[in-house]
Order: C-alpha cells, then sequence, then structure tokens
C-alpha cells in the first residue's frame, strides 16, 4: 500500500497560547488513535523552529553548510506524520482532518 507523508505548514513567528495548544494536541491525538486502529499510521513528529535548520549543498566538490532553512518565506514545514493509505484521496481524508483541527495547510505527497 502506498505511503503519504503528510506535511504541515505553519506560519512563521509564535505559537499557539497554552491553553489553545493543548486543545490542538489533544484532538491531534485522537486523530493518531484513530489513524493507528486504522492501520494507516506510520510515524509523526514535530519539527524544531527553522532557525535550527542547517540546510548542506555540496557543489564542484565543496560543501556548503547554511544555518537556517533554503527557502525563505512566511511558512514553514513544522511537523509531519506519514500513513499508509489505499489511495490519495484516502490520505487526503487524514490531511483534511488535521488541517480542521490546527487551521494550518497540510500538504500531501505520495514516496516513490
Amino acid at each position: 500500500m502506498p505511503q503519504y507523508l503528510l506535511g504541515i505548514y505553519q506560519p512563521d513567528g509564535g505559537v499557539p497560547d497554552a491553553e489553545t495548544l493543548a486543545d490542538i494536541v489533544a484532538r491531534l491525538n485522537a486523530v493518531t488513535d484513530e489513524m493507528k486502529s486504522a492501520g494507516s499510521w506510520v510515524f509523526s513528529g514535530g519539527l524544531r523552529p527553522p532557525a535550527d535548520a542547517t540546510v548542506i549543498r555540496a557543489s564542484g566538490g565543496r560543501v556548503l553548510h547554511t544555518d537556517g532553512p533554503f527557502a525563505e518565506g512566511k511558512e514553514h514545514l513544522g511537523g509531519f506524520t506519514i500513513v499508509t493509505a489505499p489511495d490519495r484521496a484516502a490520505a487526503a481524508e487524514w490531511a483534511r482532518r488535521i488541517s480542521e483541527i490546527t487551521t494550518l495547510p497540510v500538504e500531501i505527497r505520495q514516496f516513490q
């Protein structure tokens, strides 16, 4: 069965207040439990802020290390979930549920 990355994009800047964040986490945990029960959940995790990122680029026999994300933007990949699903529509349904909880965009990408 195909695997899909559900990438959650969040705006740069602060996080929600503690009470709001606790509610979001509880609701996401409930969806994760449903994914596990359905046999769809593979792995998920939140990422540290973009300022903690390092980009490695090899070019012309040299390796360049750059602090921070490669792309400049107003949002960044903040977390992800990997699911197995019979098709893109099933993966999109999990992504929709995550997006409704977080109110953030979720990108769906199938692994090769």
